[in-house]
């Protein structure tokens, strides 16, 4: 039974250690720069764990690809311009101030003003309208008709 469990352990940990990556720098720039960019850039398969922290094989690639430009001695400028261009701003953690995110932060502040004003103007509207009491008093044609009709029915 120990023999059992010492064979699985072993096997779980060559399964464990096959999953890390890794990659040798020449200098210690070079690493802490690709360190930098795949903290700061977003799997686009898992939308959710930066390149450090996803699985996913499209991660790996883009893991391998981010450390074969900084190893030809790319500057975060260039490599973070080609992941953009290949995926969009949404690669990145904090995407650039655009119309479009601008928009996404900003309209729903002006939904809620907007919504604000329309009750507050239809409220004032409402308490400035003035009743008119004419309409509840009958004239006297209205009246006479009033009293036939009821003649009519009491028979």
């Amino acid at each position: 039974m120990k023999k059992l469990f010492v064979l699985m352990t072993l096997m779980l940990s060559f399964s464990a250690a096959a999953v890390i990556d890794v990659y040798d720098f020449e200098t210690e720039e070079q690493e802490a720069l690709f360190r930098t960019l795949t903290a700061e850039l977003r799997c686009p398969k898992c939308q959710n764990n930066n390149l450090a922290d996803s699985n996913a094989s499209i991660a790996k690639d883009m893991r391998q690809k981010t450390y074969n430009m900084v190893i030809e001695g790319q500057n975060e400028d260039l490599i973070v311009t080609y992941w953009i261009d290949r995926f969009g701003n949404f690669v990145l953690y904090k995407p650039p101030v655009t119309l479009g995110t601008a928009i996404l932060w900003v309209g729903p502040g002006l939904f809620v003003l907007f919504g604000g004003l329309i009750i507050v103007r239809n409220s004032r509207r409402k308490g400035s309208v003035e009743t008119d009491d004419s309409d509840d008093e009958l004239t006297g044609a209205e009246k006479d008709r009033l009293a036939k009709i009821l003649k009519d029915s009491e028979k």
